[in-house]
């Protein structure tokens, strides 16, 4: 399951997700308002079709994606009965960190969240903001504390990047090291000669 926020990094989420479909796996997503806008602004796309703007963008094997307004508090995900194997919130602002870290579930994100800590199920999630002042760092660390996994966006340059989206596919990949599910996103460390 994806749950996507407003923070920027909205190339994270759709790598991750595009790779996971790739691969055949079913993915669940959601997206806040505030990500609706940042796809709007930062990537051009036309919002008012949400769920076709996805699946336009996601083109290998849509029919395993399955998209989820933030508002439907009803959907499958909101319930610890729903078989998930883990969430992933990519790219996840400040706000939606707090929320999760303080147990309120205001949209069908943050209550999807709730559920896979409740339930003891692997949660991740990605904060996209610099710097981090105090608080950021004790909902980070409440976060660990709870059994959430604190990944930040972080791209690394040992694999030799040579442009945005070998960055953007590191961390990515990340994410899947952390889900378990093997790929080929960027080059292991193989050591120093």
């Amino acid at each position: 399951m994806i749950g996507m926020t407003g923070a920027s990094g909205a190339p994270y989420a759709l790598c991750l997700m595009e790779e996971l479909l790739r691969q055949g796996h079913e993915v669940h997503v959601t997206v806040t308002e505030a990500a609706w806008r940042v796809l709007k602004e930062e990537h051009g796309w036309n919002v008012e079709r949400r769920e076709e703007a996805l699946r336009q963008a996601l083109t290998v094997n849509s029919d395993l994606l399955h998209y989820h307004p933030i508002r439907d508090i009803g959907a499958p995900i909101a319930s610890g009965s729903f078989p998930c194997d883990a969430m992933v919130v990519i790219p996840c602002s400040m706000g939606t960190l707090a929320k999760i870290a303080q147990g309120i579930s205001s949209n069908l994100l943050e209550r999807a969240a709730d559920v896979m800590l409740k339930e003891g199920r692997p949660l991740i999630v990605v904060p996209r903001e610099t710097p981090l002042n105090l608080i950021h760092l004790e909902n980070m660390t409440k976060l660990a504390r709870c059994g959430a996994t604190v990944l930040p966006a972080m791209p690394a340059f040992y694999h030799g990047p040579r442009d945005l989206e070998d960055m953007v596919r590191f961390v990515a990949g990340k994410v899947l090291d952390q889900l378990n599910i093997p790929h080929r996103l960027y080059k292991r460390w193989e050591g120093s000669c």
